[in-house]
């Protein structure tokens, strides 16, 4: 399979809504600090689960994010949203593959990709965070070269979503 990743201009803005589809999650990635961070995985009964389609809005966003899309053909089956940040990396907002396109490479393209771009940007690497119970994306930036840079234990506080984590992942890139 030939797969392009490009920067998705105004006459391609359609192709950053691609939709979300169900992915399968499997277990929870646990983070510890001793003055590294470390992890073990802890697996669950498999379940299926889909995001919130998040109806992207080109024209709004484009001042200061940026759009990778892979394509097959005319196709856009993956999507690397990155945001320009304060600080010396890039945040990596989003990253999705259609579902016929999984474990064939497209989401290691689209890293690569983004990793080339934060550094024309002028940026040391890119940064990323990914949901505890997601242990297929835990382990997937792990795989990219990604360390565990942070463990926010608040952020579902308050909402159905109580005791889930976020886990932020780092890529140095120079």
């Amino acid at each position: 399979m030939k797969m392009l990743v490009k920067l998705i201009d105004k006459s391609h803005s359609a192709d950053i809504n691609i939709p979300n589809q169900p992915f399968v999650m499997f277990g929870r990635f646990v983070v510890s600090y001793d003055g590294k961070w470390n992890f073990t995985t802890q697996p669950f009964a498999p379940c299926k689960m889909t995001f919130p389609d998040e109806n992207y809005d080109f024209d709004a966003m484009a001042s200061n994010t940026f759009f990778l899309g892979a394509y097959d053909g005319e196709k856009c089956v993956g999507l690397a949203v990155l945001k320009n940040d304060f600080f010396k990396y890039m945040y990596l907002y989003d990253l999705k593959v259609n579902a016929d396109y999984r474990k064939q490479g497209v989401a290691s393209l689209l890293v690569e990709s983004a990793c080339t771009l934060a550094l024309e940007k002028g940026y040391i690497g890119l940064y990323t965070q990914a949901q505890d119970n997601n242990l297929g994306a835990c382990l997937f930036y792990t795989k990219c070269g990604f360390e565990i840079g942070g463990l926010n234990t608040r952020v579902y506080d308050g909402t159905k979503q109580f005791g889930k984590s976020d886990v932020f992942f780092y890529k140095r890139l120079r």
